[in-house]
């Protein structure tokens, strides 16, 4: 076989990558199958085209074609495949090519080695693995650093994240880049540590790097996940420069808070000509849930249809949930009727706002015909139904379908689902029952199955059984306020008044105090909030006097004038 010229094969290998950056794949295959003769880098051109263009099972399979063909892989060929790995769902695949890259004495070099941890980090179950390949290089860049800490953040564990930032702190030499830097911003946020998050903040502004939009974003969304909302909006109001993510931050951030801004938001982004996404729209909407504002969900349906989301199936699902919470059950079943593909969020939405309502036999005819399309029901469901059976006075429909859960779906009941159950049982008064099942649980009560029975004890007058309930919460819980609340009034409504004063007395001694209540009100477009007793706003007087006129007409509707 005659060998091509080295100037021939770098052409050919510079047209294989061409056509690879130009996402043309079967014209760099072409290029790449008619060469008589090939190199490891024409291989490794080939293979990482597969892996930049996510083909991982072709760039694995021309991997191992490579090896069949006796050449042998270098480092910038095991760090393109590991790329594939990384998304194939075979931790295997990984393990691979670890041992070949030991085998051919090319571990320790740094992108060979930053790409195992990036592979193996992409599966929970390869965390360990990744760690040890970390703690295998001798001088860790930026990128190490970030691959390690990032990955803790995406599987939840923010608290090795946060512990991996203050080593990478401690040691000398490393160069905190942009993305190093948003990415320890997002695990201060992961574990809710506003102390470090302010850490952080300050390093980017004190090494120059405050102005960039994606640590500002980091930032802006670290402050309201610590619940920091006053820091979050100031910060957001001080960037000089935002795009979609920032505001689409700054509203999500809101919304986890209930707070009225978010929707205000949206109106600010629409003024500045900046156009909302689905991710904009699930949020408002999600906030219009939570803030009972229909005529503002109402208008936010029009844009959203308008804007051609209204197929989306997570807009549908978002306005099915909004609807049944703003008190529209009927605007929620027309949304959920007019759905093209319904997955089990869908239902589950329809069942619980049936539940709120008191459709109790909507709920349960809704679910039967949810399983028979074979859509398997998972615990929040069966909370929504058993739910819905609660406040329809549906005792014996919702054990029903509590037995079922475990014998037929394969669906373990959750403390959530105890509790409903727990509901079911208090409201019609089999207390006796309710706490039976507290005791056969396969896991200890905690203070909400125990103050599900002591709501229901209040409601139903039981004393004895009250006073059970309400001792087990304060094992739990000494100093609960609404705890010796609920107590004090169970003794009252049984005119057990020396029972009464003791509990009373009690609550002084630890310096118990009831949680001030708060609650919306939507008048003309605009949510008020308000709270028990208060007078700080001008217009509480008039609102009293209105009041009492309305409680003369009731009564002289009642009782006649």
């Amino acid at each position: 076989m005659t060998k091509l010229p080295m100037s021939s094969l770098a052409a050919a290998t510079n047209l294989i990558k061409s056509y690879c950056d130009s996402g043309r794949l079967s014209d760099a295959r072409r290029v790449f199958d008619e060469l008589p003769e090939r190199d490891v880098v024409v291989w490794t051109a080939m293979i990482c085209g597969y892996a930049s263009n996510a083909r991982p099972e072709d760039a694995w399979g021309t991997f191992r074609a490579m090896a069949t063909a006796g050449v042998d892989a270098n480092a910038f060929t095991l760090s393109s495949v590991l790329t594939a790995c990384r998304v194939m769902e075979f931790a295997g695949f990984t393990a691979s090519v670890h041992a070949i890259a030991v085998r051919r004495g090319i571990i320790g070099q740094m992108h060979v080695d930053n790409a195992l941890v990036d592979a193996y980090s992409a599966f929970p179950c390869g965390i360990h693995d990744a760690l040890k390949v970390f703690d295998g290089i001798s001088q860790r860049s930026p990128v190490s650093w970030t691959t390690i800490i990032a990955a803790y953040v995406r599987h939840g564990n923010g608290g090795a994240a946060v512990q991996m930032c203050r080593q990478m702190f401690k040691q000398e030499g490393v160069e905190l880049n942009p993305f190093t830097l948003s990415i320890t911003v997002r695990a201060s946020a992961a574990v809710e540590s506003l102390i470090f998050g302010r850490q952080i903040h300050a390093a980017t502004v004190k090494i120059g790097h405050n102005s960039n939009l994606h640590i500002s974003n980091a930032i802006t969304d670290m402050y309201s996940r610590c619940m920091s909302f006053s820091e979050a909006r100031q910060y957001f109001s001080e960037m000089p420069q935002k795009d979609l993510i920032t505001w689409n931050t700054m509203i999500a951030g809101l919304d986890r808070a209930g707070s009225l801004d978010s929707c205000r938001l949206l109106l600010n982004m629409f003024s500045q000509s900046v156009h909302p996404n689905l991710f904009t729209f699930t949020s408002i909407i999600s906030s219009c849930a939570k803030l009972s504002k229909l005529s503002f969900g109402q208008q936010i349906h029009c844009v959203v249809v308008h804007r051609g989301f209204g197929e989306n199936q997570q807009i549908a699902n978002a306005l099915v949930d909004m609807y049944a919470k703003c008190g529209s059950i009927a605007d929620s079943q027309k949304v959920f009727n007019k759905m093209c593909h319904r997955d089990l969020v869908s239902w589950t939405s329809m069942i619980i706002g049936y539940g709120v309502h008191g459709y109790g036999k909507e709920a349960v005819e809704l679910f039967n015909e949810m399983v028979s399309y074979g859509i398997r029901p998972d615990s929040i469901l069966f909370m929504g139904v058993i739910n819905a059976c609660s406040h329809a006075g549906m005792v014996e429909e919702g054990l029903k379908l509590f037995n079922l859960m475990e014998s037929l779906y394969g669906v373990q009941p959750d403390r959530e689902v105890y509790g409903c159950m727990i509901d079911l049982l208090g409201r019609s008064g089999r207390l006796g029952e309710a706490s039976e099942l507290i005791e056969k649980m396969p896991f200890e009560p905690d203070e909400s199955l125990w103050g599900a029975l002591l709501g229901a004890c209040k409601m139903h007058s039981n004393a004895k059984l009250g006073r059970l309930a309400a001792q087990k919460i304060l094992n739990l819980k000494p100093k609960g306020a609404k705890t010796y609340v609920i107590l004090s009034n169970i003794y009252a409504a049984a005119s057990e008044w020396a029972s009464f004063a003791e509990i009373r007395k009690l609550m002084r001694g630890v310096g118990g105090k009831k949680e001030v209540g708060m609650s919306w009100i939507e008048v003309r477009e605009e949510v008020y909030s308000f709270v028990a007793s208060d007078e700080s706003n001008p217009c509480v007087s008039l609102a009293s006097e209105v009041l009492e006129m309305l409680i003369c007409h009731m009564d002289r509707e009642v009782f006649g004038s």
